[in-house]
């Protein structure tokens, strides 16, 4: 492993910021990511892979057998979909679509995943192995992970070949040093599930509050005692979060409402205490309502589990960077990130790592930059070439010797 892959994914930089611009410009939501699919085909159609699709998404993954013999497996995988969101960038490639926007970087993580596709391919020869390359929809809350597992595309369950023996993915982050590749063991990110309560009392005119059972006061008390309730039922070693973002009740100045809609995020760094999470929300919320005569109906809406990396291939990827881009070049992150991923129902099945790349502007003052799911958000393209050379470098590494 040398520099020399560096240089080799700045000759592509043409080809990889060309894909970036077309699959920004036409941003696709959810499962369903057909332009984005074909794009990624045609720019990669003169390689020698190997595609499989399966029946509940476009997803897509291409694999590369090596020429050295038979050996070891690895997957690297990049997102496809888009935010439903305006853009308001002022980027000559900016969406075409109202309402759309690449503002997640996952048109980097795409062109990035192709980048590595043709450094390896270069290098199919001198491969133990193969390296199956994960074009995936439906990360923005669709599970689309999830669904490609379940597809057996993959591998694993009823598919004719097994899982792959790692497993390696990596997300822009603006607000980072333009380069630097970030990881931790354990729980990078957390778990995220919708939360949903009614509270339903009996309504009437806001002059006679006395003769309702008004649900106004009593969801502003559930809000906030479960503020209460994280702080002094969690150990802030293992924390948790609830958010609460949406309240909605009432339709005049004086009228008391029959009920109030509370939305808001649950997160969690473990599995125990998101479970946990869950019992006590739904015993607060239920227990205020009943206080006051009134009920509360809850809803938790399951999202992704926690992102937790495994601490052989941290490393692995720690060393890569450190031969690719020297000994500044990797960070050992001191805390995970309370946002959540669902390349963590990859990570549950096959021991790997996600990766943070710092995409800010050389020079510009990342800490203040415009971040991810910002209408706003910008990625330095000239950092591209150095991820690709990153998931190159760890599948590479991985192939001829594991996570030794």
């Amino acid at each position: 492993m040398t520099s020399a892959l560096v240089v080799e994914a700045v000759r592509l930089s043409d080809r990889i910021t060309a894909l970036r611009r077309a699959i920004h410009a036409e941003p696709e939501l959810g499962l369903h990511t057909p332009r984005t699919r074909d794009k990624i085909r045609a720019a990669l159609a003169h390689l020698p892979l190997e595609w499989r699709e399966g029946p509940s998404t476009t997803g897509l993954v291409a694999t590369l057998k090596g020429g050295a013999g038979q050996g070891r497996s690895v997957l690297l995988r990049g997102d496809m979909d888009a935010l439903a969101m305006p853009e308001e960038t002022g980027l000559e490639f900016a969406s075409k679509l109202p309402g759309l926007m690449h503002a997640c970087g996952h048109d980097a993580h795409v062109a990035m995943l192709a980048g590595a596709a043709e450094l390896l391919c270069a290098r199919a020869a001198s491969l133990p192995g193969e390296v199956r390359f994960m074009f995936q929809p439906g990360e923005e809350g669709y599970h689309g992970a999830r669904f490609m597992l379940e597809d057996g595309l993959l591998g694993g369950g009823d598919s004719d070949v097994p899982l792959p023996d790692a497993a390696f993915a990596l997300h822009v982050m603006p607000n980072a040093p333009h380069g630097l590749i970030g990881g931790r063991t354990g729980p990078l990110l957390a778990s995220a599930d919708q939360l949903d309560i009614v509270v339903s009392g009996r309504g009437g005119h806001a002059s006679m509050p006395h003769d309702t059972l008004d649900p106004m006061p009593v969801a502003c008390e559930i809000v906030m005692a479960l503020q209460a309730m994280v702080t002094r039922k969690f150990s802030v070693f293992d924390p948790v979060v609830v958010t609460i973002s949406k309240i909605v009740g009432g339709t005049a100045h004086n009228v008391i409402a029959d009920t109030v809609h509370l939305t808001g995020t649950m997160r969690s760094l473990s599995t125990a205490n998101r479970a946990r999470l869950r019992d006590e929300v739904q015993l607060l919320a239920a227990g205020i309502a009943g206080a006051h005569g009134l009920t509360a109906e809850i809803t938790i809406t399951e999202g992704f589990p926690v992102t937790i990396c495994d601490s052989q291939a941290v490393d692995l990827g720690e060393r890569v960077a450190a031969d690719l881009f020297g000994a500044s070049g990797f960070l050992r992150l001191p805390n995970p990130i309370m946002g959540a991923e669902d390349f963590s129902y990859v990570l549950e099945k096959v021991p790997g790592a996600m990766f943070f790349l710092g995409v800010s502007e050389q020079g510009e003052d990342w800490q203040h930059c415009c971040g991810i799911h910002s209408t706003r958000m910008r990625v330095d393209e000239s950092a591209m070439p150095l991820g690709s050379a990153f998931l190159a470098g760890a599948a590479e590494r991985f192939l001829a010797s594991g996570f030794a």
